[in-house]
């Protein structure tokens, strides 16, 4: 059965807070590229990942060991990428996360651990340094006739495994004007939160450029400045509005329809002729001091259904998503059969929503 739940609008309050990012306070992405040691047999073969082999040589060279022109057998150490993300107003000696990624054929990470790692921005500098124990979620191992691996062995993280070296500079407390962009655009949000912040602060500081930015001046007596400002401000609560849409999934067969969907009149039928051929074998045998042999008797059965017990069902102009659900499931179909139902009531231009399909 496909099930729908809706929220009543009066319910639908959010915080500003949870709407809108403020301009200058974000994330920024750091990656690098490491070793990892201590792996029991499962790391990169050095044959057919020369570049873990080359990385080794430089790292051994680097504390005085040279390994030059000879052949390493080594399959203890795995070339991983590794991944960060900076945190806004992140301070020297801090610590952050790190993902860790293998890039070569070793079958797990597991018990590797990282060696010092830079970790760069995309300004080329290095923001943090990682080191650290790698733990995994899954796990593989195997034998002579057959092996199992659950999750991603070759995937892992460190927790607070990397070190900030670099501060961004961003002087939030020096600005007198921001912007607030919406995570989800829409103008009619958009609109709502300027007004409701303007009635919170009592004067005219912001203003909805587009669907997708809301302008906001820092009045210059405001108590506590722009900090101050934003605190009190994020706490304001509005009634967000959406576009109508139905986003379907068609690998997994998921349909997320929203409660301002509507659709025309428009009569649905579904269905489809399906045989089912199901064979089942008998075993004939001879009678007692017969000459007779042991003899398997063919026993075939078809079912046909031509979808005759199926009904077509008339949904009225302006019905509400209760209303399609219901009819939907009146129909007796399955979520995959709703998929090929919705496009064919949007392409009768009788959906009034924008269909969206991933996956």
């Amino acid at each position: 059965m496909f099930v729908a739940l809706t929220v009543q609008p009066a319910l639908a309050l959010s915080r500003v807070k949870d709407l809108v990012d403020v301009e200058g306070i974000r994330d920024n992405m750091l990656v690098g590229y490491g070793l990892v040691v201590g792996l029991n047999g499962t790391g990169d073969s050095l044959k057919n990942a020369p570049f873990t082999q080359q990385s080794i040589q430089t790292m051994l060279e680097r504390m005085g060991v040279n390994t030059r022109g000879t052949t390493m057998q080594t399959k203890n150490t795995a070339a991983v990428m590794v991944t960060a993300s900076l945190h806004a107003f992140a301070s020297n000696g801090s610590h952050t996360d790190v993902s860790v990624s293998a890039m070569g054929d070793a079958k797990s990470l597991q018990g590797g651990t990282l060696l010092v790692t830079t970790l760069f921005g995309a300004d080329g500098q290095i923001y943090a340094l990682a080191q650290g124990p790698v733990a995994i979620g899954g796990f593989s191992a195997q034998g002579d006739a057959g092996s199992v691996t659950r999750g991603v062995p070759t995937a892992g993280r460190i927790p607070n495994g990397a070190i900030v070296e670099r501060e961004i500079n961003f002087n939030l407390a020096a600005e007198h004007s921001l912007k607030l962009a919406l995570r989800n655009p829409d103008l009619t949000t958009a609109s709502r939160i300027a007004a409701a912040v303007n009635s919170y602060i009592g004067s005219t500081v912001a203003v909805a450029s587009d669907p997708a930015t809301v302008h906001l001046a820092i009045p210059s007596e405001y108590k506590g400045g722009v900090v101050g400002l934003l605190t009190d401000i994020e706490q304001v609560k509005i009634a967000t509005d959406q576009v109508a849409k139905v986003v379907i999934n068609e690998s997994t067969g998921v349909i997320v329809m929203g409660s301002d969907v509507r659709i025309s009149t428009v009569a649905i039928a579904q269905g489809n002729l399906t045989i089912r051929v199901t064979e089942t074998p008998e075993v004939s045998q001879p009678g007692p001091l017969s000459s007779g042999t042991t003899q398997t008797m063919a026993r075939t059965k078809i079912d046909i259904d031509d979808g005759k017990k199926n009904k077509m069902v008339v949904m009225r102009e302006g019905i509400a998503l209760q209303n399609l659900v219901d009819g939907l499931n009146a129909l007796g179909v399955g979520p995959r059969d709703i998929i090929s139902i919705l496009q064919a009531i949007k392409a009768a231009g009788a959906l009034q929503a924008e269909i969206q399909v991933i996956g």
